[in-house]
């Protein structure tokens, strides 16, 4: 009798130290799981994960509307620089896109090309008010800056970001797949005219297909 409790006693203590082992090594197994990684990519090198917008479509949109502008001909053949300032790109799309950071990589390639001039639009109130201050008597005279003496822009650079989302049928499927279409329109507009001097469009459509587990 005793040699058979023993042997209960053994195998309840095995089962236990085998519940223990597969406990600990599923908790291992999910605290590696989330683990955080981290690996470095080339942001000029197309990469999506699904069908929204990117910094892929991103830098396609800038490389593109900086290549059609840098070939404009109004301004490969002025006598001077145009001088642009920007009022925005417009979202109207369903996403929350920055499209500031289009027209600032627009801004940045047009000018480190050296054809075009840019009026900071965005420091204006500043510019005023460090204006204000260095006239208020906080300044010497000889260190003021010399008001009425900002430039005008010769033109105006504003676009509007849109898209187009389809939408599947409700249906029985072991995937789930989303199609949607992106267009970027970017014009200038001659500030004494109101003319349309050039005007160009990017157009970025995509599909993606994912199992309905995990999407």
């Amino acid at each position: 009798m005793k040699i058979r409790m023993t042997i209960l006693q053994m195998q309840k203590k095995s089962i236990q130290c085998s519940l223990r082992f597969f406990i600990l090594t599923g908790m291992a197994l999910a605290l590696t799981a989330c683990a955080a990684t981290t690996r470095t990519l080339d942001p000029r090198a197309e990469q999506h994960f699904d069908a929204s917008y990117d910094f892929s479509d991103k830098q396609q949109i800038v490389d593109v509307l900086t290549e059609s502008l840098l070939n404009a001909a109004y301004s490969s053949n002025a006598t001077e620089k145009p001088k642009v300032i920007i009022y925005g790109i417009d979202n109207e799309t369903t996403e929350h896109i920055s499209t500031s950071g289009i027209s600032d990589d627009i801004r940045l390639q047009l000018i480190r090309s050296g054809e075009y001039r840019f009026i900071n639009r965005e420091q204006r109130e500043n510019i005023a008010e460090e204006a204000d201050f260095q006239f208020a008597g906080f300044v010497a005279p000889e260190q003021r800056v010399n008001e009425g003496r900002q430039l005008g822009a010769d033109f105006i650079l504003s676009g509007t970001l849109r898209s187009i989302k389809k939408k599947e049928p409700r249906q029985i499927r072991l995937n789930k797949s989303e199609t949607i279409y992106y267009s970027m329109n970017l014009e200038m507009t001659d500030l004494e005219t109101g003319e349309i001097t050039w005007a160009d469009a990017v157009e970025i459509a995509r599909e993606a297909s994912r199992p309905i587990i995990g999407w």
